[in-house]
Formats: structure tokens, sequence, C-alpha cells
């Protein structure tokens, strides 16, 4: 017998003897079938929620970091506009993030309230903040350098977001190429010490850990990382792209350490 059906027919037969013990199977058992769907329900709408501020966020903060150092650059506008392309953005919802990339250009825009907005909304999780603000590194970086300015704003966002010195390093790495998939502004060669540095920054270990850590490390990431996963945290479907392009820069910071120490 199903357990919720067994105790509100045992909370009927104290109150009522057998009549009431069979209200109350019936109430269990109506309210066993229905109790789910409002559950269901509740998480659809919550993940719904996530997404809609995710992306309102995502551009608003691009637009006020893209006009960190006082100028938004003809090639900070195209990663924007390129980005729209990448998540399908098409009508009104093309429109909506437009508005709040012009949102977050305007000189009263609140940049702290609205990255409080975000985090409140996506429920701390951490992976989400990491995404979100690797979204902004990547806009800033569409003109080749990091201005001072962009980069104080972005350890602000990342405060605001409760993240660690160590996350932002690690997102920085990925940044400049620290896995192999070339998600950096410019490839560095894989002999490059700077970049087996960053690899080990992606993976968030030092050069003194063990293989064993190295490879717990990298597994914990990808767990954390995986696309299916962070869809469920609320990650718009339309940045799915970005999570698998995320996963690969990951293996490929994995696989520059482990071919350096095969050589080693």
């Amino acid at each position: 017998m199903n357990f919720t059906i067994f105790i509100f027919a045992l909370i009927g037969s104290w109150s009522g003897g057998w009549r009431g013990l069979l209200i109350g199977a019936l109430l269990g058992y109506l309210f066993s079938r229905v109790l789910p769907l409002i559950l269901v329900r509740a998480a659809v709408g919550k993940i719904s929620k996530i997404q809609s501020q995710f992306l309102d966020s995502t551009f608003a903060v691009m637009g006020a970091v893209c006009k960190a150092d006082g100028v938004v650059t003809a090639d900070e506008i195209e990663v924007a506009e390129r980005l729209f392309d990448q998540l399908n953005l098409r009508g009104e919802a093309r429109e909506a993030a437009k508005r709040a990339f012009s949102r977050g250009k305007e000189p009263d825009f609140d940049l702290d309230a609205e990255v409080a907005r975000f985090r409140a909304a996506s429920g701390g999780q951490g992976v989400l903040h990491q995404m979100f603000l690797q979204i902004q590194l990547s806009a800033i970086a569409a003109d080749g350098q990091l201005h001072p300015a962009e980069h104080a704003m972005l350890v602000r966002i990342a405060r605001g977001l409760g993240m660690s010195d160590a996350e932002l390093a690690s997102l920085e790495a990925l940044l400049r190429g620290g896995g192999d998939s070339g998600a950096g502004t410019g490839r560095r060669n894989a002999n490059d010490p700077s970049a087996l540095e960053d690899a080990y920054r992606v993976l968030g270990v030092s050069p003194s850990a063990s293989d064993a850590e190295v490879k717990r490390a990298y597994r914990v990431l990808m767990s954390q990382n995986h696309p299916d996963k962070l869809a469920a945290k609320g990650l718009p479907e339309s940045m799915r792209a970005m999570a698998e392009k995320k996963t690969r820069e990951i293996t490929g910071a994995y696989e520059r350490i482990e071919a350096s120490r095969r050589q080693a």
C-alpha cells in the first residue's frame, strides 16, 4: 500500500472508524496523485524563472562590463550579436536581449543589484555563476585586451556571486586558452610554460599535485559541468553548446597536463 494512503487511512480511522478509514484512504490516494504533479510544476516553474533571469541578467551585465572602460567597442557589440545567434535568439527574445544589453549601458544601471537578483534566482548554484561570469569574460576579451577597469568590474561581479579568487583565476585561464579547444583570444604553443600553468589553474590544482589528485579534480569538474546537470539547475537550453564547449576545454587542460607529465 502507498505510504501516503496508509497514513491518511490511519488518521481517518482514528477520527471516524471504518468510514473515516475509507475517506482517509481516498484522500490519501488523491493526495499521492496530485502532490507529484504540483511538485513537478513547481520545479519546472523554478527552472523557467532561473532561465529567464539568466538571459536577462547576462546581457544587462554584459552591457555594463563592456562599457567599463568608457566605451563599447564594435568588437564587443559583434560578440553580443554573435551570442544572440549562438543562442538562436529570434524575434521578441532577441529584442529582449538587446534591451537588456542597452539597459546595462545606462549610467544609472545598478550592477550590484542585478548580480544579486541573478544570484537569488539561481539559488546559489555555483556552476551557473561560473558559466555566467565566463560569458562576461568572453565578451570583454573580444577586442584582444582586458582593460583594468573591466577586470575590476569582473572581480566585483565575482564577489557579488560569492565566487573565490581561485574560481575567477580558473575562468581567466580558460579564456587565455588553458584548454586546447581554443577558448582564448589567442592560442599558445603547447610547449609554452604559461599554457601549462593555465591548464593547472583550469583544474584548480597546483603543479605539485599527484596524478591521482589531478585526475580527481578533472572528474569532479566534468561532473559539475555536465550539460544535462547544468540544464537541470536552470541553464537555458540555448546555452547548452557553451556548456559542451567548456567540458571540452576542461578535457583539453587535463590532456595538456597528462602529456607534460609523460614527457617529464
